[in-house]
């Protein structure tokens, strides 16, 4: 299913019941390279207001929970193990900590089991129960500016059930008249004639707005026409686009397997493309090695990649994946290497002259010129790349916690 619009139907029954919703509902996004993930790899948690708390009140709120969370559940892939937390009292620096974690490398089930006890919260499990991990992190997960934590909104439009499965009915001209009017307040909205607030999954989700506050989010929504009925919709608190999930590290010998980092490091060798259009080269530095690559769904991304030869230091942002190669979400040049080419000397008559042979020198064909003892002419060609520039994927291949440049300004 969608834990988005799970959490939003719960907040719809909460407040039939007069039970409110403390400002916004939080969706958090972890270690998009762990490898137990379910597709978009978040949790949602929501903070319940209650102005005269009584025991009767939060059981009626945890029933709520607990109903749609094992209803939803028992419709979900058969790989999904939902995990539902209840938690009271104030966030510690503990569960900051442990929010970065699930965000930065790998928690078991175990580690949240563990935690959860240590802070006197109360866990439900489905099934194998992972989603504890990511229920924990949601609600410790710092979203403030005091804390100099980045974070931005999504409003998320859902359908109707018969809709499910359907294509989706949004008018193509509305989205990029939403883009024009908005942008950059609003962001990643299209990719040429790719329209990115749209979904490629059968899911419930219409389609979703990302943007920098609630209230550029709802003069967006009412720009984009569909022309399917909105079921209901939600605007999110969320950690999208702010490269929470990376960490600046030294060296490369200090990265692990599923972590998340921005490294720096020069070129081994020249990039080369393989089988599927997968574009790899070797970064290294003083410590180590690591494969990196560019993927086919990047796109012209790879051609950025390409353009890059040996000897080159760049700064990569991305992380490390089940095959132990860096993933590349974005890259800045730091410095550029010359390019040297060689070719044929030219004629005293103005023609680029021919090899004669091996060890034999050049010769001109229009004039029969010759150059013994000539020797190739070293040409420094003209690099592409631009030093101190940032290079990024294209909208329809970037991951959720990727910040875009346009929010790096």
């Amino acid at each position: 299913m969608c834990t988005t619009y799970l959490a939003s139907k719960i907040i719809a029954e909460l407040k039939k019941e007069k039970i409110a919703i403390h400002s916004h509902p939080h969706l958090i996004r972890f270690n998009p390279f762990a490898r137990f993930k379910t597709r978009g790899n978040g949790g949602v948690s929501f903070k319940i207001a209650i102005d005269n708390y009584t025991p009767s009140i939060m059981e009626i709120a945890k029933n709520i929970v607990l109903k749609n969370v094992e209803e939803l559940s028992q419709m979900a892939h058969e790989n999904t193990n939902p995990g539902v937390v209840f938690y009271e009292g104030e966030i510690t620096e503990k569960m900051e900590n442990y929010a970065m974690k699930a965000i930065h490398s790998i928690i078991t089930i175990d580690e949240a089991e563990k935690f959860a006890k240590s802070i006197g919260a109360e866990i439900h499990k489905f099934k194998k129960g992972r989603g504890i991990i990511g229920a924990i992190g949601a609600i410790s997960c710092p979203l403030n500016k005091e804390n100099s934590s980045d974070y931005t909104y999504e409003l998320l439009t859902y359908r109707n059930k018969e809709n499910y499965g359907k294509p989706r009915a949004i008018d193509q001209d509305s989205v990029k008249q939403m883009n024009e009017k908005t942008f950059p307040d609003t962001f990643e909205n299209i990719d040429g004639n790719y329209i990115a607030i749209e979904p490629r999954t059968p899911c419930p989700i219409l389609y979703g707005i990302r943007g920098e506050n609630p209230e550029i989010l709802k003069i967006a929504k009412s720009i984009v026409k569909v022309t399917e009925p909105i079921d209901s919709y939600c605007i999110f608190k969320t950690n999208q686009h702010t490269d929470m999930h990376l960490q600046k590290i030294a060296k490369i010998s200090d990265m692990e397997k599923y972590g998340c980092y921005i490294v720096s490091g020069h070129l081994k060798d020249d990039p080369h493309v393989i089988e599927g259009g997968h574009v790899f080269f070797t970064l290294e530095d003083g410590s180590g090695e690591i494969e990196a690559a560019a993927y086919e769904p990047t796109k012209d991304f790879r051609k950025i990649i390409q353009e890059l030869i040996k000897g080159d230091q760049v700064q990569l942002f991305g992380g490390i994946g089940c095959g132990e190669t860096f993933n590349i979400e974005k890259i800045k040049i730091i410095q550029l290497k010359n390019k040297i080419t060689f070719q044929n000397p030219i004629c005293i008559c103005g023609k680029r002259m021919t090899s004669a042979g091996k060890n034999k020198g050049f010769k001109c064909k229009k004039c029969h010129h010759t150059l013994p003892d000539g020797e190739k002419i070293a040409i420094s060609k003209e690099r592409s790349l631009k030093e101190n520039k940032f290079y990024e994927t294209p909208v329809s291949a970037r991951r959720h916690l990727a910040k875009p440049l346009i929010r790096m300004k």
